[in-house]
């Protein structure tokens, strides 16, 4: 089996990259399953639902969000949909879910969603507790788990990899939006790596505009970012699974300009 996890959606240019590209990679990669972060999708914060159904057009299985999770006031008009999945770890009580478990090609898939707590401005429970509770109560109901940790420090993401290592099939990260060099499949069959990068404007900072960004950057001013504009890339990452075990046996990066 293969699964194909795609880097934050950054705006509408990296929404209609999405749009085009993904076809083709399903059908030339063989991919059965895919994964979409998209909580930068609608103006690089939060999702709209005329995104949101732009995005459950596309053959994508589930869509994993982050700390713009309530950028747009529209979710929760559509934050029960099956597809969806915010962090598991945020305050008890919120609306939504932070797993959901899908069938594919006869085996059931849960795919959990988490966020950091390091440089992240986020209020949440312990993402690694909560990974721990939720990995042990679907470990005997599904053949494959899958988290997306939108995280900010390198460091939170690699040391997840290592609390889970051997519990879970694949871990990856997202929210920096830079696509890292380190993926691997550790000694007990675990599929890795830092971060996925993102879908988005390729001449920006992470997908802003680079004149407002360096202009807070120099200034320290509060300067309004806005979405940079111009062709734009899709970073991915496609984790291939043995059918017997379901351990991952070979991990590659995606980087389309």
């Amino acid at each position: 089996m293969k699964i194909f996890a795609i880097g934050d959606i950054v705006g509408e240019s990296g929404l209609n990259k999405l749009n085009e590209e993904l076809p083709k990679i399903i059908e030339n990669e063989k991919i059965d399953f895919c994964i979409v972060n998209a909580e930068n999708t609608s103006g690089g914060m939060g999702l709209t639902i005329k995104d949101f159904n732009t995005l459950l057009k596309m053959k994508i299985d589930v869509i994993t969000m982050g700390n713009h999770t309530w950028g747009k006031k529209d979710i929760f008009a559509f934050i029960t949909n099956p597809k969806l999945i915010r962090p598991a770890n945020y305050s008890k009580g919120v609306p939504g879910k932070g797993y959901c478990i899908q069938e594919c090609n006869g085996k059931k898939i849960a795919v959990i969603n988490l966020i950091g707590r390091t440089d992240m401005g986020i209020l949440s429970e312990n993402p690694f507790t909560v990974a721990e509770d939720l990995v042990n109560k679907l470990r005997e109901k599904v053949d494959i788990i899958v988290i997306d940790f939108h995280a900010e420090a390198t460091a939170e993401k690699i040391a997840m990899k290592h609390f889970l290592d051997g519990k879970i099939n694949i871990i990856f990260g997202t929210h920096t939006h830079v696509q890292t060099a380190d993926e691997e499949i550790t000694e007990k069959g675990t599929g890795y790596i830092t971060d996925l990068g993102m879908t988005g404007p390729k001449n920006s900072v992470i997908g802003m505009d680079a004149k407002a960004s360096i202009k807070r950057f120099v200034t320290s001013l509060p300067e309004r970012y806005k979405l940079a504009d111009g062709e734009a890339i899709l970073n991915g990452c496609v984790f291939e699974l043995n059918d017997d075990n379901c351990k991952t046996k070979s991990i590659y990066r995606v980087n389309y300009r």
